[in-house]
Protein backbone atom coordinates (compact mmCIF):
# COMPACT_ATOMS: atom_id res chain seq x y z
CA UNK A 1 0.00 0.00 0.00
CA UNK A 2 0.66 3.54 -0.72
CA UNK A 3 0.44 5.00 3.20
CA UNK A 4 0.70 8.59 4.24
CA UNK A 5 1.28 9.43 8.01
CA UNK A 6 0.81 13.08 8.69
CA UNK A 7 1.92 15.07 11.37
CA UNK A 8 5.06 12.40 12.60
CA UNK A 9 7.99 13.81 13.18
CA UNK A 10 10.02 10.45 14.95
CA UNK A 11 9.18 8.10 11.61
CA UNK A 12 7.91 5.42 14.34
CA UNK A 13 4.40 4.33 12.19
CA UNK A 14 6.09 4.92 8.95
CA UNK A 15 8.60 2.47 9.56
CA UNK A 16 6.72 -0.02 10.83
CA UNK A 17 4.63 -0.03 7.68
CA UNK A 18 8.00 -0.12 5.93
CA UNK A 19 8.96 -2.98 7.32
CA UNK A 20 6.41 -4.45 6.16
CA UNK A 21 7.01 -4.32 2.88
CA UNK A 22 4.66 -1.28 2.40
CA UNK A 23 5.72 2.05 0.46
CA UNK A 24 4.78 4.45 3.62
CA UNK A 25 6.25 8.08 3.53
CA UNK A 26 5.60 10.59 7.18
CA UNK A 27 5.31 14.37 6.64
CA UNK A 28 6.00 17.27 8.82
CA UNK A 29 6.76 20.67 8.11
CA UNK A 30 9.79 19.80 10.32
CA UNK A 31 12.37 17.03 9.71
CA UNK A 32 12.35 13.67 11.06
CA UNK A 33 13.85 12.41 13.89
CA UNK A 34 14.92 9.29 12.27
CA UNK A 35 15.45 8.49 8.98
CA UNK A 36 14.60 11.98 6.59
CA UNK A 37 14.99 9.29 3.40
CA UNK A 38 11.09 8.65 3.11
CA UNK A 39 9.86 12.23 4.74
CA UNK A 40 8.22 15.05 3.59
CA UNK A 41 9.32 18.43 4.79
CA UNK A 42 6.00 20.51 3.89
CA UNK A 43 2.53 21.23 4.28
CA UNK A 44 0.35 17.91 4.16
CA UNK A 45 -1.80 19.77 2.16
CA UNK A 46 -0.03 19.94 -0.36
CA UNK A 47 0.25 16.15 -0.85
CA UNK A 48 -2.92 15.06 0.68
CA UNK A 49 -4.95 15.32 -1.98
CA UNK A 50 -2.43 13.23 -4.28
CA UNK A 51 -4.99 10.65 -6.08
CA UNK A 52 -2.12 7.83 -5.13
CA UNK A 53 -2.69 6.92 -1.24
CA UNK A 54 -4.27 4.08 -0.13
CA UNK A 55 -4.04 4.43 3.61
CA UNK A 56 -3.61 7.71 5.89
CA UNK A 57 -2.74 7.69 9.64
CA UNK A 58 -2.41 11.40 10.88
CA UNK A 59 -1.59 12.97 14.43
CA UNK A 60 -2.51 16.59 13.97
CA UNK A 61 -1.37 19.19 16.38
CA UNK A 62 -3.88 18.65 20.12
CA UNK A 63 -2.46 21.82 22.12
CA UNK A 64 -5.88 23.48 21.54
CA UNK A 65 -8.19 20.11 21.17
CA UNK A 66 -7.59 18.09 24.08
CA UNK A 67 -9.61 18.01 26.89
CA UNK A 68 -6.94 18.71 29.52
CA UNK A 69 -6.66 21.94 28.67
CA UNK A 70 -10.08 22.83 27.52
CA UNK A 71 -10.49 25.42 30.99
CA UNK A 72 -7.40 27.59 29.16
CA UNK A 73 -9.64 28.50 26.37
CA UNK A 74 -11.24 30.65 28.73
CA UNK A 75 -9.08 34.56 30.75
CA UNK A 76 -7.12 32.46 33.78
CA UNK A 77 -8.93 29.27 33.24
CA UNK A 78 -12.32 30.13 34.25
CA UNK A 79 -14.86 30.29 32.34
CA UNK A 80 -16.73 33.98 34.17
CA UNK A 81 -13.92 35.42 33.01
CA UNK A 82 -14.66 35.16 28.99
CA UNK A 83 -13.19 33.04 26.17
CA UNK A 84 -9.44 33.67 25.44
CA UNK A 85 -9.94 34.61 21.61
CA UNK A 86 -6.34 34.37 20.59
CA UNK A 87 -7.10 30.58 22.01
CA UNK A 88 -10.31 29.90 20.91
CA UNK A 89 -9.28 31.17 17.10
CA UNK A 90 -6.40 28.85 17.36
CA UNK A 91 -8.53 25.77 18.41
CA UNK A 92 -10.89 26.39 15.80
CA UNK A 93 -8.42 26.10 13.21
CA UNK A 94 -7.38 22.84 15.17
CA UNK A 95 -10.47 21.52 14.38
CA UNK A 96 -10.57 22.42 11.37
CA UNK A 97 -6.99 21.15 10.39
CA UNK A 98 -8.20 18.24 11.96
CA UNK A 99 -11.23 17.47 10.33
CA UNK A 100 -9.12 17.93 6.79
CA UNK A 101 -8.05 14.07 7.27
CA UNK A 102 -11.51 12.76 8.41
CA UNK A 103 -12.52 13.97 5.01
CA UNK A 104 -9.47 13.19 3.00
CA UNK A 105 -10.72 11.34 -0.30
CA UNK A 106 -8.32 8.91 0.46
CA UNK A 107 -9.65 4.56 1.16
CA UNK A 108 -8.45 4.09 4.84
CA UNK A 109 -8.29 6.69 7.35
CA UNK A 110 -7.17 6.59 10.89
CA UNK A 111 -7.03 9.91 12.85
CA UNK A 112 -5.29 10.10 16.05
CA UNK A 113 -5.43 12.21 19.23
CA UNK A 114 -6.01 12.03 22.88
CA UNK A 115 -9.63 12.87 24.72
CA UNK A 116 -10.30 15.98 23.02
CA UNK A 117 -13.03 18.69 24.65
CA UNK A 118 -16.43 19.05 23.23
CA UNK A 119 -16.02 22.70 21.60
CA UNK A 120 -13.14 20.97 19.22
CA UNK A 121 -15.88 17.82 18.94
CA UNK A 122 -18.99 20.03 17.86
CA UNK A 123 -16.39 21.19 14.39
CA UNK A 124 -14.80 18.14 13.98
CA UNK A 125 -18.44 16.87 13.87
CA UNK A 126 -17.55 13.35 14.60
CA UNK A 127 -16.84 11.11 17.94
CA UNK A 128 -13.78 8.70 17.49
CA UNK A 129 -14.14 4.93 16.81
CA UNK A 130 -12.06 3.82 19.97
CA UNK A 131 -10.27 4.19 22.12
CA UNK A 132 -6.23 2.34 23.53
CA UNK A 133 -4.06 2.56 26.07
CA UNK A 134 -0.02 1.60 25.90
CA UNK A 135 -0.64 -1.17 28.40
CA UNK A 136 -2.69 -2.49 25.60
CA UNK A 137 0.50 -2.85 23.42
CA UNK A 138 3.29 -4.38 25.82
CA UNK A 139 4.37 -1.13 27.28
CA UNK A 140 4.19 -0.39 30.98
CA UNK A 141 2.60 2.97 30.22
CA UNK A 142 -0.78 4.64 30.58
CA UNK A 143 -2.09 7.31 28.27
CA UNK A 144 -5.64 7.02 26.87
CA UNK A 145 -5.78 7.68 23.00
CA UNK A 146 -8.84 8.03 20.67
CA UNK A 147 -8.85 7.00 16.86
CA UNK A 148 -11.02 7.95 14.74
CA UNK A 149 -11.29 5.11 11.69
CA UNK A 150 -12.87 4.73 8.02
CA UNK A 151 -12.50 1.64 6.01
CA UNK A 152 -10.39 0.31 8.86
CA UNK A 153 -11.11 -2.20 11.12
CA UNK A 154 -10.93 -1.63 15.18
CA UNK A 155 -7.15 -2.01 16.38
CA UNK A 156 -7.13 -5.12 18.73
CA UNK A 157 -4.83 -5.62 21.73
CA UNK A 158 -1.69 -7.46 21.47
CA UNK A 159 0.09 -7.60 24.85
CA UNK A 160 -2.33 -6.25 27.47
CA UNK A 161 -0.28 -5.56 30.65
CA UNK A 162 -1.52 -5.96 34.27
CA UNK A 163 -1.06 -3.11 36.43
CA UNK A 164 1.93 -2.48 38.51
CA UNK A 165 1.46 -3.42 42.42
CA UNK A 166 2.47 0.20 43.04
CA UNK A 167 -1.15 1.09 41.49
CA UNK A 168 0.21 3.54 39.01
CA UNK A 169 1.87 2.57 35.57
CA UNK A 170 5.47 3.45 34.80
CA UNK A 171 4.77 7.03 33.00
CA UNK A 172 2.44 8.30 35.91
CA UNK A 173 3.30 9.98 39.56
CA UNK A 174 1.17 7.96 42.69
CA UNK A 175 -1.77 10.36 42.18
CA UNK A 176 -1.56 8.79 38.23
CA UNK A 177 -1.05 12.01 36.60
CA UNK A 178 1.94 11.98 33.71
CA UNK A 179 5.46 12.73 35.76
CA UNK A 180 7.14 14.00 32.41
CA UNK A 181 8.04 17.10 33.63
CA UNK A 182 8.06 20.49 31.67
CA UNK A 183 10.93 21.31 29.06
CA UNK A 184 11.44 21.92 25.23
CA UNK A 185 10.45 18.69 24.51
CA UNK A 186 7.44 17.53 26.35
CA UNK A 187 5.18 17.92 23.47
CA UNK A 188 6.93 16.22 21.23
CA UNK A 189 7.73 13.05 23.95
CA UNK A 190 4.38 12.90 24.44
CA UNK A 191 3.11 13.06 21.28
CA UNK A 192 5.11 10.13 19.60
CA UNK A 193 3.75 6.94 19.11
CA UNK A 194 4.77 3.90 21.05
CA UNK A 195 6.46 0.86 19.39
CA UNK A 196 4.10 -1.15 20.25
CA UNK A 197 0.69 0.32 18.42
CA UNK A 198 2.84 1.40 15.53
CA UNK A 199 3.51 -2.62 15.59
CA UNK A 200 0.04 -3.16 15.75
CA UNK A 201 -1.23 -0.95 13.08
CA UNK A 202 1.54 -2.47 10.75
CA UNK A 203 0.47 -6.02 11.27
CA UNK A 204 -3.30 -5.60 11.53
CA UNK A 205 -3.83 -2.94 8.84
CA UNK A 206 -1.37 -3.72 6.42
CA UNK A 207 -2.53 -7.68 5.75
CA UNK A 208 -5.19 -6.06 2.75
CA UNK A 209 -4.96 -4.19 0.08
CA UNK A 210 -7.29 -2.05 -1.88
CA UNK A 211 -7.60 -2.69 -5.54
CA UNK A 212 -9.30 0.63 -7.20
CA UNK A 213 -11.28 -0.47 -10.12
CA UNK A 214 -15.21 -1.52 -11.55
CA UNK A 215 -15.40 -3.73 -8.45
CA UNK A 216 -13.80 -1.31 -5.57
CA UNK A 217 -12.85 -5.01 -3.73
CA UNK A 218 -10.97 -5.59 -0.81
CA UNK A 219 -8.33 -7.80 -1.22
CA UNK A 220 -6.03 -9.96 0.79
CA UNK A 221 -2.38 -9.13 0.96
CA UNK A 222 -1.57 -12.66 0.28
CA UNK A 223 -3.41 -12.42 -3.06
CA UNK A 224 -1.41 -9.81 -4.32
CA UNK A 225 2.05 -11.65 -3.93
Amino acid sequence: MKVLVACELSGVVRDAFRAKGHDAWSCDLMPCDGDNTYHFQQDVTEIIYDDCWDLLIAHPPCTFLSNSGALRLYKGGKKCNGTDRDRWDNMVKGAVFFRLFLCADIPKICVENPVIHGHATEIIGEKYTQTIQPYQYGHPESKRTCLWLKGLPELKPTNILTKPECGYWDNQCPSGQNKLGPSPDRAKVRSQTYTGIAEAMANQWGQEKLILGPTQRIISFEETK
